[in-house]
């Protein structure tokens, strides 16, 4: 890495990216960016931790904020490093994985100048079908390929 990556971003942000899943089928809420970095790029749900926010706090709070779901059961992933030097950005991002509290959870567009639409999906169809991936994502692919989202509650049978 040259001086000027390490020198381009202002300072490193925590971004928080929400596995939200649906318990009846395992599949999760994707989104398509728009309006922002990564546009039309597939995202999660999440944002930015707030000061003294809990990991937990932040999915909670960011998935009510952008597609009116509550959450149970919320519990760490794993974490990826974000660098997006095109972006003059920079993010650690912690992934966590939830179940939606509704059995047939019905995802809202709340901010519609942020992400065209929400659809629950299989991880797999996110990881091998939908291009291109939000930064995180992408990262999550190539340095933890064997991570899946799970939860301690989700019957897996």
């Amino acid at each position: 890495m040259t001086a000027d990556t390490h020198t381009s971003a202002t300072q490193v942000r925590v971004g928080v990216g929400v596995f939200v899943v649906r318990r009846r089928d395992n599949h999760i809420l994707v989104g398509k960016r728009k309006g922002s970095h990564g546009h039309g790029t597939y995202q999660l749900p999440g944002g930015h931790l707030d000061p003294f926010e809990s990991f937990e706090e932040c999915a909670a709070r960011e998935v009510w904020e952008e597609a009116r779901l509550k959450l149970q059961n919320i519990t760490y992933g794993t974490t990826t490093n974000d660098p997006m030097p095109k972006e003059n950005k920079h993010y650690v991002t912690i992934f966590v994985t939830a179940e939606c509290v509704d059995d047939e959870p019905l995802p809202e567009v709340c901010e519609p100048d942020k992400c065209d639409y929400w659809e629950f999906i299989s991880f797999e169809e996110l990881m091998t079908n939908r291009t291109p991936l939000f930064k995180p994502l992408e990262s999550l692919a190539a340095t933890r390929p064997s991570f899946r989202p799970e939860t301690n509650s989700i019957d897996r049978h």
